[in-house]
C-alpha cells in the first residue's frame, strides 16, 4: 500500500527543454495508429462517399484525442506515477474504441451499442486527459486558466457524441462531425485567449515524427490484410511492391529533409509565437498526412483486391471504382498537401514543385479511375518517385549555387 500511497501524494515530473519521447508514449502511439487503421473497416470494400465520410470524422476525433495527450506528455513525464496510470488508461480507452469501431455505423443488431460503446470510451479518454493535464499543472494558474476555457467545450460536445450514438446513420455523421468542431473551437478559442505552453520543441516534433512513421508502418499491414493468404502470382507481387515503394516515398519525403528543417525551425522560436507554431504545423497541418496515409492505404488495399480476383495473370486487371480510385489518389494528395502546408507554417518556404506535385494526384484521378487498378497504382507510385528526384535534383542545384557564391 505504501507504493500506491505514494503515487497519488506524488507530484507531476515536468519535462524539460530536452525532453524525448519515452517508451509509454511509444507504445500508446502503437496503439492509437491500431485504432486509425481500424477505421480503414468503416470505409468498406470497395469504398462508398458515405462511408468515407464516415470514416474522416472518426479519424478527426481520434486524432484529436492523440494531439491532446502529446500535449500532456509534453508538460509532465508520462512513464512516471500517475501520469503513467492514466496513460495506460487511456490506452484502454483506445484499444475498446479500436475494437467497436467496425460497427460503429452499421445498423446490423448490436451495432447501436457498438457506437454507445464507443461514445463512452471516447468520453473516458477525454476525462483521463482532462484529470491528468489538471494534475500535470499543478502550479501554473495560466495553464490551468487554457484546461478551464477548453473542458467547456469538451464537456459540451459530449450531448451530440451521445446522441449521435443513439441516433446513428446521417444524425450520427453530423453530430460527429459537430463533436470535432465543438473541440476545435474550444482548444482554439483557449489558445488564443488564454494559449498552451510547449516545453520541449525537441519532444513534440519526435511525437509527430514517430507517429507518421508507425502510420506508415502499419498501413502496409493494413493494405495487405484484405490479400491472399499467400502472394505468389507476379500480379500480385508487383501490386505488392509498388504500394511498398509507395510507401518509402511518402516516409522519404517526410523524414528526408521536412522533419529535420521543421524541427530546427520550431526550435529557434520562443514564447507565444513558438506554441502557436506548434499547434498549427504540428497538431493541425499533420492530420492532413496521416489521414492521407489512411486513406493511401485503403486504395492500396483494393488495388490487391482487384489483381487478386483477376482470373488470369497480366496487367489488365479491372479497373478500380470510384471511391477506391479517390482514396487512393486523394490519399497521397492529402499527404502531400499537408507536407506543404506543414513547411509553409515552420520553415516558411514551400517549393513550387511540392505544391505542383500535390495538385498533380488529383488531376492524374480519371486516369487512376479508368486505367487497371495495377497500372493507376504504377502510375501514382511513378509520380511519387519523380518528385523525390526532383527535389534531389533541386537540392543539388541550391548546394551548387551556394558552394559558387562562397568561392567568390
Amino acid at each position: 500500500m505504501p507504493r500506491v500511497t505514494n503515487i497519488f501524494r506524488a507530484r507531476p515530473v515536468k519535462t524539460r527543454i530536452g525532453h524525448r519521447a519515452t517508451m509509454s508514449e511509444i507504445f500508446f502511439d502503437l496503439v492509437f495508429i491500431f485504432a486509425l487503421t481500424r477505421v480503414i473497416a468503416v470505409m468498406g470494400s470497395p469504398p462508398a462517399a458515405v462511408s468515407m465520410v464516415r470514416g474522416l470524422v472518426l479519424l478527426l476525433l481520434l486524432w484529436m484525442s492523440w494531439t491532446l495527450y502529446v500535449w500532456l506528455s509534453n508538460r509532465a513525464r508520462a512513464d512516471v506515477g500517475l501520469v503513467r496510470a492514466g496513460v495506460l488508461l487511456a490506452m484502454l480507452a483506445i484499444f475498446v474504441i479500436a475494437l467497436v469501431i467496425p460497427g460503429s455505423w452499421h445498423t446490423h443488431r448490436g451495432a447501436a451499442s457498438a457506437a454507445v460503446v464507443l461514445a463512452l470510451a471516447y468520453i473516458a479518454l477525454q476525462f483521463l486527459h482532462l484529470a491528468l493535464f489538471f494534475y500535470a499543472s499543478a502550479g501554473s494558474r495560466q495553464s490551468r486558466r487554457t484546461l478551464g476555457i477548453f473542458e467547456i467545450a469538451v464537456v459540451v460536445s459530449w450531448v451530440p457524441l451521445i446522441l449521435g450514438a443513439m441516433l446513428g446513420g446521417v444524425a450520427q455523421t453530423v453530430l460527429w462531425a459537430a463533436v470535432f468542431a465543438i473541440e476545435y473551437g474550444g482548444g482554439h478559442l483557449a489558445s488564443k485567449l488564454s494559449g498552451w505552453q510547449l516545453r520541449s520543441p525537441a519532444h513534440f516534433s519526435e511525437r509527430h515524427g514517430l507517429v507518421v512513421m508507425i502510420a506508415l508502418g502499419e498501413s502496409l499491414v493494413a493494405a495487405g490484410a484484405h490479400a491472399a493468404p499467400a502472394i505468389v502470382r507476379w500480379p500480385e507481387l508487383l501490386a505488392a511492391v509498388l504500394g511498398f515503394v509507395a510507401t518509402v516515398c511518402l516516409w522519404w519525403l517526410y523524414f528526408d529533409d521536412t522533419a529535420v528543417a521543421a524541427a530546427k525551425a520550431l526550435e529557434k522560436l520562443a514564447g507565444q509565437t513558438r506554441n502557436q507554431a506548434a499547434s498549427s504545423a504540428y497538431s493541425l497541418a499533420h492530420f492532413p498526412m496521416i489521414a492521407g496515409v489512411i486513406y493511401f492505404a485503403l486504395g492500396s488495399q483494393q488495388v490487391l483486391i482487384r489483381v487478386d480476383r483477376q482470373p488470369m495473370p497480366g496487367l489488365l486487371s479491372a479497373s478500380l471504382d470510384w471511391g477506391s480510385a479517390v482514396a487512393l489518389y486523394g490519399g497521397v494528395a492529402l499527404f502531400l498537401g499537408g507536407r506543404a502546408v506543414f513547411l509553409a507554417l515552420t520553415v516558411r518556404s514551400v517549393p513550387r514543385a511540392e505544391v505542383v506535385a500535390a495538385c498533380a494526384a488529383p488531376v492524374l484521378l480519371p486516369a487512376g479511375r479508368f486505367l487497371p487498378a495495377l497500372v493507376a497504382l504504377g502510375l501514382l507510385t511513378a509520380l511519387l518517385v519523380g518528385q523525390i528526384f526532383w527535389e534531389r535534383f533541386r537540392r543539388g542545384e541550391a548546394a551548387v549555387d551556394v558552394a559558387e557564391v562562397t568561392s567568390v
